[in-house]
């Protein structure tokens, strides 16, 4: 079980007879009434995303998810082609299963599949991952405004505001929870 005072944001739990992820939870406390949690959460299966509040010490049924290492080897169109590491058995899933992963995956990077009650609910990617930019506009001589960024397109199509020192073919590493640059490697 899990309680309003045990919430972390990525943990999986039951409610209604679903799987939901939670994404955001604010502790609210009332002026007169007794204090409330409000939780951001996402259908795993079906995407949908709500906020509902709950009054403080509810609890829930902690999903028990199942990780294994894949490693992802190619895309077919909408369908992406997974190898578990171990057993060597091939699996697909649809870009809509993905969701934003698909941003970030590079042929023969190792992952984690997520399972639920032996159904796969898709992938559990790295913190941080190394792109190669392919298109980008060049910065100039001069250019020494503070923070100054521009848009880059990486190889895997996924457009991050980098600073203006970035070049086509440089390396950049980029955070998968939130989309943004890192650093040059």
């Amino acid at each position: 079980m899990i309680s309003t005072g045990e919430l972390r944001k990525g943990a999986a739990i039951e409610l209604d007879g679903e799987l939901w992820q939670i994404l955001d939870y604010h502790h609210i406390k009332m002026g007169r009434g007794s204090a409330q949690v409000r939780i951001t959460l996402r259908n795993i299966k079906r995407g949908q995303t709500v906020e509902r509040s709950f009054q403080a010490g509810s609890k829930w049924p902690r999903a028990q998810l199942e990780r294994r290492p894949v490693q992802y080897l190619f895309r077919d169109d909408d369908d992406f082609h997974f190898m578990e590491t171990e057993s060597y058995e091939q699996f697909q899933l649809r870009a809509d299963q993905l969701d934003d992963a698909v941003n970030y995956l590079k042929e023969g990077m190792t992952l984690d599949r997520t399972s639920y009650q032996g159904e796969t609910i898709g992938v559990e990617l790295p913190v941080t991952v190394d792109l190669v930019v392919e298109e980008t506009e060049p910065g100039f001589a001069g250019d020494t405004q503070t923070g100054a960024r521009k848009p880059a397109r990486t190889e895997t199509g996924l457009v991050v505001q980098v600073p203006i020192f970035v070049n086509e073919g440089d390396t950049i590493r980029v955070d998968t929870r939130t989309g943004e640059y890192q650093t040059r490697v």
